[in-house]
């Protein structure tokens, strides 16, 4: 169905396809008495989406049900829910918008309306003139929420039709506007009422923040919300002498965001501390507890760090998104080789697989992804993790916590008596942990682990240093994989440009291969990326498989240099290759690739 029947006029039509604003001010009044003769099936089976046939059946449907045809139709998979809307907009004669410029709604219109009444109706004022306030709706027969806005806001209502989700969207990032209490609040910061009394609830979501809270609350709950909006996986709190700076990481890089002044640096903490169900009275040793928020729709849990320095207590949180669940293997952007054989190392019955890298790389992600693939009724799996970052359906996660003695070692001593075939071991941090990893290994289970370590070839010598011995080593340990978190290009505005010969003899390609392919670098930033150049990250990984020669040459010689080297002989592609790669795909720069990856001068 095309948009040019459906739509009110041809200007309209251009801004629904081409992207550009639409001018509210300028959108028609509508009202119901404009209704076309014709039924909605008529309109969709004249538009050539829907055949006579078709529409007979869903009506046979229709007279036994009390769903409405299009419910039918789009439940038969014979239409999209899209293709209904514009129908149904060119029936009653109103506007219809594949999207909605979020950025040019004024916040101000949702002020007096609460964010879960526009959620369950699927409504959102976006503007208003002198007489009228312009609504989006995405069912334009239900007039009940219509009615309570027009006596909320006093005035008369147009409308407009767009689908449900772009609405949702739309409304998450206007009320985001609305309530980035992380910047109004720094002027009430000096009221008289300023206090952290009272506690965070974290069931309620914090885009329902209202004005009435102490500012203190609203700069703490504006703080998390703006975080989460921005994808930041971290806040950093830094107080230093003059002010506290707050810094977010956004895609593996610090960004400064704001400063408050130093005098607040108490007051913010014990808040912030109140929420995490820390001691608020303690402010001479590191603390370390949890937040669990709820952000337009979204289930955030927060790792919180306090740290007592010259000026303050620092405090960093983590940010993780529970709502996006577990990734699957193949959407970690394994390369075809590397994907082919780490399925086939994780299929084992008995072992040790390890994924090793820095804080923040992508290891656990890793495990998750790992034991999902492998996750079927006819095996047992018990992991042991500090936190237990995502729920994982059918397997059994112990979380542990050291202040009642249950540590890493206790756990795994009790999940061996639980009768398990595969074991994760959320991090190997010490000879006794590693040692039971030999151990469980030997006893026909597949054992799963992290440990922090540059690559691969490092990683053997790590174990060696823990105390474990090489011929321990090498009868266990099947393959390492290294990873690391690379930022992507933003597709929007990357800039294609001819690399130096410098460039390309870091790539390892002469101008030759490199012929009728496309090298980019990041642009000026557009709205796309937030004027960053990048937006978002991608794994590259290096995979080392302990075959016969690199066991051979690990009993001979601990040094990693030459373990790395005889991997790279058998075939082993490194991290740096791994990032190239990704150069040559157009999907990061060469300037991220390198600054990621080590240089590696063993070829």
């Amino acid at each position: 169905m095309s948009d040019k029947n459906y739509d009110p006029s041809e200007a309209d039509q251009e801004k629904v396809e081409g992207g550009a604003n639409p001018k509210w001010s300028n959108l028609p009044t509508v009202s119901f008495r404009k209704l076309q003769r014709k039924t909605l099936g008529q309109i969709l089976v004249e538009s050539a989406a829907l055949t006579e046939e078709q529409l007979e059946l869903a009506l046979k449907k229709q007279a036994q049900s009390s769903a409405k045809i299009g419910e039918i139709l789009v439940e038969e998979d014979l239409l999209t829910e899209e293709d209904v809307l514009k129908a149904l907009a060119y029936q009653l004669d109103l506007p219809y918008y594949a999207r909605l410029p979020t950025n040019d709604i004024d916040p101000s219109l949702v002020d007096s309306i609460p964010i879960q009444f526009c959620r369950d109706h699927k409504i959102l004022p976006v503007a208003k003139d002198d007489f009228n306030v312009t609504v989006a709706v995405a069912d334009p027969l239900n007039i009940f929420p219509l009615d309570d806005l027009r006596l909320i806001l006093s005035t008369n209502i147009n409308m407009i039709v767009s689908p449900p989700a772009v609405i949702e969207n739309s409304i998450n990032r206007v009320y985001e506007r609305s309530n980035d209490a992380s910047q109004k609040v720094l002027d009430d910061l000096n009221a008289p009422d300023v206090g952290a009394d009272d506690d965070l609830e974290e069931t309620r979501d914090l885009l329902e923040s209202t004005d009435d809270e102490k500012p203190i609350i609203r700069l703490v709950n504006g703080l998390l919300a703006r975080a989460a909006k921005e994808r930041a996986s971290d806040i950093h709190i830094e107080p230093y002498e003059n002010e506290i700076m707050v810094r977010f990481r956004i895609d593996g890089a610090l960004q400064d965001k704001m400063q408050i002044p130093r005098r607040h640096a108490s007051t913010l903490a014990t808040r912030i501390k109140i929420i995490g169900k820390l001691n608020i009275a303690e402010k001479r040793v590191p603390q370390d507890g949890r937040i669990a928020f709820r952000v337009a729709g979204k289930d955030i849990d927060v790792r919180l760090s306090v740290l007592p320095t010259a000026h303050g207590e620092r405090i960093v949180m983590r940010l993780l998104d529970k709502s996006t669940g577990a990734k699957r293997l193949e959407d970690m952007g394994l390369d075809p080789e590397i994907f082919k054989r780490w399925i086939h190392l994780i299929e084992q019955s008995h072992g040790i697989i390890l994924v090793t890298g820095p804080t923040g790389s992508g290891k656990t992600t890793m495990l998750y992804a790992s034991l999902m693939h492998i996750n079927t009724s006819d095996i047992n799996i018990v992991t042991i993790e500090d936190p237990v970052e995502y729920q994982l359906a059918g397997v059994g996660q112990v979380e542990v916590k050291e202040k009642i003695g249950l540590t890493f070692m206790e756990g795994l001593r009790s999940i061996l008596r639980q009768d398990p075939d595969v074991i994760m071991i959320g991090e190997i941090r010490d000879g006794e942990t590693a040692g039971i990893a030999i151990q469980s290994s030997m006893t026909g289970h597949l054992v799963f682990s992290t440990l922090h370590t540059n690559d691969t070839a490092t990683t053997v010598t790590r174990f060696l240093d823990l105390g474990i011995q090489p011929f321990q080593v090498s009868s266990t340990v099947l393959g390492i994989m290294a990873t690391r978190l690379i930022r992507k290009l933003c597709q929007n505005c990357r800039d294609a440009y001819e690399p130096l010969d410098g460039e390309l003899t870091l790539m390892g390609l002469t101008r030759e291969e490199l012929a009728g392919r496309k090298i980019y670098r990041a642009g000026d930033g557009c709205e796309e990326c937030g004027g960053q150049g990048y937006i978002g990250r991608m794994g590259v990984h290096e995979l080392m498989i302990l075959d016969d020669d690199i066991r051979d040459v690990l009993l001979l010689s601990q040094d990693s240099n030459k373990i790395k080297k005889k991997a790279i002989e058998k075939g082993m592609k490194t991290l740096r290759d791994s990032a190239i790669l990704k150069v040559l795909g157009g999907l990061t720069s060469l300037e991220e690739a390198l600054a990621n990856t080590q240089t590696d001068d063993l070829r």
